[in-house]
């Protein structure tokens, strides 16, 4: 399976059916760029490379920790670059790899999604809350 395109393909089932088949394949990746920062660390870098404290500073909320290890796996899983600066003293700089280039455009497409749905998934939550707990 080369990809998944449900606008092409007009059998959701079949579509489904592939996706899961090929889950053993599909979860690990997903796994990989999935999690709680990487979307927003590779958007922070993707223009230009950056620095630790600019990248934390882009993010506002991550930790100092956080920031370190999501950097380390992007690094080892080839999204990122890290290149040592010679100067004094030392600085790091991040860049994004044409691998983690190449996510550009979903990620973009999930975070205008984001944009325009956050309201509605807001207001599901808190008709769900409300429902669940009758004043």
């Amino acid at each position: 399976m080369n990809s998944v395109d449900i606008a092409e393909d007009t059998d959701l089932a079949c579509v489904a059916q592939r996706a899961l088949s090929e889950m053993p394949q599909i979860r690990p990746v997903l796994d990989k760029i999935a999690d709680k920062w990487t979307i927003l660390i590779l958007i922070a870098i993707c223009p230009r490379p950056a620095r630790f404290n600019e990248i934390k500073r882009r993010l506002n909320g991550i930790t100092h920790k956080a920031l370190a290890d999501a950097l380390k796996r992007l690094e080892r899983n080839g999204f990122v670059t890290r290149t040592v600066l010679p100067t004094a003293p030392i600085g790091v700089e991040y860049a994004i790899t044409p691998l983690g280039h190449s996510l550009r455009q979903p990620f973009e497409a999930l975070c205008g999604w984001a944009l325009a749905n956050g309201r509605e998934i807001d207001e599901a939550a808190e008709r769900y809350d409300n429902g669940r707990n009758p004043a």
